[in-house]
């Protein structure tokens, strides 16, 4: 690129700044922290890790605050009524999603479920809960297929013998295989090559997800090197799907949800219906769903796990309560949900403080909206600040950052149910996968308790409980012993 061209685009961006900024002054936006630059606005402000910056700009700007990412408005919305005044009781409004710098790249704007608006959305979300509420999702069906599946990843674990062990590979290609089995109708082998690679390109597209918003919002970098880097990452993780297309489509529809799409597709075209079910929706589906079913559970998994090595007498309790309830001669099951009180509590408790995924997908303003005494123009950016929620002390108490799963039992020894507990999301965006976590969660976690013991790898020196900061919060890598209970 030459000089000239580079002036060109640097001058029209100054325009577009500008243009933005004097619009924006004519209305009543939320206050900022800082005074944002030119054409970059707030990026050089922002840090790397923006949870506790944004903790700090709520308490100097209060519960709706802006951020200029370049000449685009995002408004960081906080507290918990606010969330659910403004995304809930007005859903309507604040449903849909930005068009994403990856998605123009490769030919994905407006197909599939989570970054797409509109009737197009409306029908693909649609479709994708009835046919996974087909396979189960919330039903005992569900429950057995995930059984089966922990049933192979204990196993795998047991082979290291009691040795140090990293479980995050293992439990991330897991749960994988979970979604594969409900798209494809197929499991497949840890050491499988293709499943081996697609789990390592969803975990680059995972790395460089960040690198993808700062491109979405300043355009002017994607004339850099790099950005070709994450196409090419996205597009090999769709060659890998559509190979799944191509070998699940023809089967029996009940056996896998691609041939149920393709059914379902088939019977509104012949009947002359107006749908956007096609090949492109199908694909962008099927990694919309493959992303959602991996990366969280397998996270929070990891995450529970860390938690049960710094609290040992927590892992005790929940194992006392395994014991009395349902014993070690068999596994557990879904029936056995409700009797695991703190067993629930402690995965809610998990879900709570380490609440990986702080700022939920974001928003976008289809047309002038207010929200209280503040205006947010046609265009402007939204995004949920769950920490605001999940780690707010006035809701949870003074010890909302330590690990109590008691907080979510009340006086008769109930699990509570408490509105603000929002891990999943709000709204109509709500995670489309809620009811098959809940499920995996709690099988993984019980039958891992029922079997191992889990201890650090230097006896009384627990892993720290850090973070990564990226799209999910993961915790920093870390190894424990896994101790078969039969043996002690």
């Amino acid at each position: 690129m030459d000089l000239y061209t580079l002036g060109l685009i640097f001058f029209t961006s100054l325009l577009v700044y500008a243009y933005y900024r004097l619009s924006n002054k004519t209305l009543k936006v939320p206050p900022c922290p800082v005074r944002p630059l030119p054409i970059v606005g707030h990026l050089l402000a922002l840090k790397a890790d923006q949870r506790p910056q944004f903790k700090q700009w709520r308490e100097q700007c209060g519960d709706i605050f802006s951020v200029y990412l370049g000449s685009k408005l995002l408004v960081v919305i906080n507290d918990f009524q606010l969330i659910k005044d403004t995304f809930v009781k007005r859903a309507d409004d604040f449903s849909d999603r930005p068009v994403m710098f990856l998605d123009e790249m490769t030919g994905q704007k407006g197909r599939g479920i989570v970054m797409n608006s509109g009737h197009v959305w409306k029908e693909q979300r649609s479709v994708a809960l009835s046919i996974l509420r087909k396979f189960g999702f919330g039903k005992n069906v569900l429950a057995e297929r995930v059984q089966e599946e922990v049933s192979h990843y204990l196993d795998y674990l047991s082979s290291y013998d009691s040795k140090p062990v990293d479980i995050r590979k293992i439990t991330t290609e897991s749960t994988a295989n979970i979604i594969c089995s409900i798209l494809t109708g197929k499991r497949y082998e840890y050491n499988d090559p293709t499943f081996q690679k697609l789990i390592m390109e969803i975990e680059n597209f995972f790395s460089s997800n960040k690198q993808e918003a700062v491109v979405t919002f300043f355009p002017l970098l994607k004339y850099l090197p790099g950005h070709h880097k994450m196409a090419q990452n996205m597009n090999y993780i769709f060659s890998i799907l559509k190979e799944f297309i191509v070998k699940s489509k023809d089967k029996d529809p009940e056996d896998n949800f691609i041939a149920s799409y393709v059914s379902e597709k088939d019977s509104r075209i012949a009947i002359g219906g107006d749908t956007s079910m096609d090949e492109i929706n199908l694909l962008r589906s099927v990694f919309d769903l493959f992303i959602a079913g991996t990366e969280t559970t397998s996270t929070t998994i990891c995450w529970f796990v860390l938690y049960m090595l710094n609290y040992p007498h927590i892992q005790k309790k929940i194992f006392d309560e395994i014991e009395a309830h349902i014993g070690t001669e068999r596994v557990p099951s879904i029936q056995d949900r409700p009797k695991l009180v703190y067993l629930n509590a402690a995965i809610k408790e998990t879900q709570r403080l380490s609440s990986i995924a702080p700022q939920a997908a974001l928003r976008m303003c289809s047309k002038d909206l207010t929200i209280g005494e503040f205006t947010l123009p046609k265009g402007s950016l939204m995004v949920p600040n769950l920490d605001s929620v999940l780690l707010d002390k006035k809701i949870w108490g003074s010890d909302a950052d330590v690990f109590n799963p008691d907080r979510f039992i009340d006086a008769k020894g109930q699990l509570k149910k408490p509105e603000e507990f929002i891990p999943f999301g709000v709204g109509r965006r709500v995670c489309l996968g809620e009811s098959m976590a809940k499920t995996e969660l709690f099988l993984y976690l019980s039958s891992l308790i029922q079997r191992f013991h889990l201890l650090p790898v230097h006896p009384d020196q627990p892993p720290p409980m850090d973070y990564i900061y990226g799209l999910t919060m993961i915790p920093k890598p870390y190894q424990l012993r896994l101790v078969e209970r039969a043996s002690i």
